[in-house]
């Protein structure tokens, strides 16, 4: 009997390659929750197959619809769920504070609702929490472990301050097998472009393009991220549920190349084509609070799982900014800066 997995966010970058990951390395059915606006350019290269019913399933929903919420867990059946879809976009959530704990606090709670009130449900979970539960931790404190106190930076850190408590509380009450990640900066193909690496890439995608002048707009540069890769991301999260699961348990996930935001556009830049590229600080772009040091301690997940990143800095880099170079020769003008 085929093994029956759950994402929610199929559609997102995470989602997406996790699709990737498990119709390559698994042979597993492959249930996808996703709202009924959601854009499918992330999974248009598995459209043959989703019409098809060849392992891979759609079902529309939102975590703000209980209803729905039951409905996509009757129809999966699953074995496995990955809790991946939220408001995910701090700088967003400085905007609509509300919206952002409602669908991440609550959202998550009606999906572990769902789950643990279907009598024919008892899978394995991942609940997707962030390295932005942290916030602003001093520099004598790093690098980040799982036991370090919360101060989260943003309502959308805060929210995932519940998203994680969330997780851990129904695995404890209920007996759930379920896990919670804080898994520090990801990035790669399909990022959003809310996020500065990838705005950063679609810039210089259109500067070489012709479609604005050669400058950059940035936000702050002075934070401090560690990379991760986000295909070295699902395998983690595929590991997590995998390998001797435990119900309750957290865990750091990051990769191990530290550097700020300014090296990191700096080496953007560097990989283009155009070399007369200038930076100019936008006021839009920065944040009210930042969390400006996210350096993780991952040794527990590694010790668990021996899960390490393989993608190195420049690759994922470089793979973003091709990403951003076919989006642009597509699209062309119409892509707003």
């Amino acid at each position: 009997m085929y093994k029956r997995a759950l994402i929610t966010g199929i559609t997102g970058m995470v989602g997406s390659h996790l699709l990737d990951y498990l119709l390559e390395h698994t042979d597993w059915e492959i249930y996808g929750l996703l709202r009924w606006r959601s854009p499918l350019e992330n999974i248009e290269h598995h459209l043959g197959r989703i019409n098809a019913k060849d392992r891979v399933h759609l079902t529309y929903g939102d975590l703000n619809d209980y209803v729905s919420l039951q409905h996509a867990v009757k129809q999966a059946r699953p074995d496995y769920v990955f809790h991946l879809a939220a408001q995910s976009f701090p700088r967003t959530s400085f905007d609509s504070p509300i919206e952002t704990l409602n669908t991440n606090i609550l959202g998550t709670t009606r999906l572990l609702e769902a789950l643990h009130h279907d009598p024919g449900c008892n899978p394995v979970v991942h609940v997707c929490a962030s390295s932005e539960v942290f916030g602003r931790v001093p520099k004598e404190k790093l690098p980040i472990h799982e036991e370090c106190t919360f101060h989260p930076a943003s309502p959308y850190a805060i929210s995932k301050v519940g998203t994680d408590l969330v997780g851990r509380y129904y695995a404890e009450a209920y007996g759930m097998t379920i896990m919670t990640t804080r898994m520090f900066t990801h990035t790669g193909p399909r990022r959003g472009d809310v996020f500065a690496e990838s705005t950063f890439a679609k810039q210089i995608a259109m500067i070489e393009a012709g479609f604005i002048p050669p400058v950059v707009k940035t936000g702050n540069l002075k934070s401090l991220r560690t990379w991760a890769d986000v295909r070295d991301a699902v395998r983690a999260y595929y590991m997590l549920v995998t390998i001797n699961p435990i119900p309750g348990a957290y865990y750091n996930i990051g990769g191990t190349h530290i550097c700020g935001i300014d090296e990191m556009l700096n080496t953007l830049i560097s990989l283009s084509t155009v070399k007369n590229i200038r930076i100019e600080t936008d006021p839009d772009r920065l944040r009210p609070i930042d969390a400006d040091l996210q350096v993780p301690d991952t040794a527990k997940f590694t010790a668990h799982t021996g899960w390490k990143p393989e993608y190195t800095f420049q690759q994922t880099m470089t793979d973003l900014l091709n990403y951003w170079r076919e989006r642009v020769s597509k699209m062309g003008a119409a892509l707003v800066r």
